[in-house]
């Protein structure tokens, strides 16, 4: 009743400063409580603030919804890629065997996963929505391992507050809170309707964010990284998209 009464409480007053004296009311309100997003400063600070704090108080235990098999989408669309680097095509022309996700940072036993070892971890398959900010979506079926899971497996530190996680495309990488790095439907993904996960989707090692949009499901993934601060990945604005002036958190 007493976290439920302070969420009530905090929520209350965001709305009553958004719509009253200001955002800089609301924006005092969440870094009161830990729930300042990283790209607050500039023009549209104020609002991304808002929206994040919101969003992680009214949504902190929802789930995204699931479809039946039925529904799966024909066709998914696999959005445009830009030209695969060397690095990435001579992995792929050895079936990926040597392709490996690093998990390092705040953790316990920092780790080098092979694909062959996320697939020995507790699996979890999901027929979700991705939706594109562009406008356009499909549903697929989703498999791979819990982010939860693999963070266990290191032994993520208690005080850690972000996982950043990286492309082996250059300048590709975004990072997520806690919150969605331990929830359940957070998935390293490695397969998609039953087979690997297709290139144009971003094989062989997908992040899958079924609560925000599209472009933070960063595809051809190689590493993670455990943190408590974010200002010294980047320019501090928690991600390359933040910074081309899309907002880091993007809950739908």
């Amino acid at each position: 009743m007493r976290s439920i009464s302070r969420r009530k409480l905090i929520t209350t007053g965001l709305a009553v400063a958004a719509g009253g004296s200001g955002l800089a009311v609301a924006g005092k309100i969440a870094q009161k409580y830990g729930l300042v997003p990283p790209d607050h400063g500039g023009l549209y600070g104020p609002g991304e603030t808002l929206s994040y704090a919101a969003y992680r108080l009214l949504t902190k235990h929802s789930l995204a919804r699931e479809f039946p098999r039925s529904l799966i989408s024909e066709r998914p669309l696999a959005n445009e890629i830009g030209p695969l680097n060397e690095a990435y095509k001579k992995l792929q022309a050895g079936g990926f065997k040597d392709w490996r996700l690093a998990v390092n940072g705040m953790v316990a036993h920092p780790t080098v996963f092979s694909l062959d070892d996320l697939k020995r971890l507790p699996a979890r398959s999901q027929i979700t929505m991705l939706q594109c900010e562009e406008g356009w979506s499909y549903i697929a079926e989703w498999i791979g391992v819990p982010l939860p899971h693999v963070l266990e497996a290191v032994g993520a530190l208690p005080q850690a507050r972000y996982v950043v996680y990286n492309s082996i495309e250059k300048d590709s990488w975004d990072s997520i809170d806690m919150g969605d790095a331990l929830h359940p439907q957070t998935l390293i993904t490695y397969g998609m309707n039953g087979r690997d996960l297709p290139v144009g989707h971003g094989g062989p090692l997908r992040m899958r964010l079924p609560r925000q949009l599209g472009y933070k499901n960063v595809k051809f993934i190689t590493d993670l990284t455990v943190t408590d601060d974010l200002k010294r990945f980047g320019k501090g604005m928690g991600s390359v998209a933040a910074e081309y002036g899309y907002a880091w958190y993007v809950g739908i």
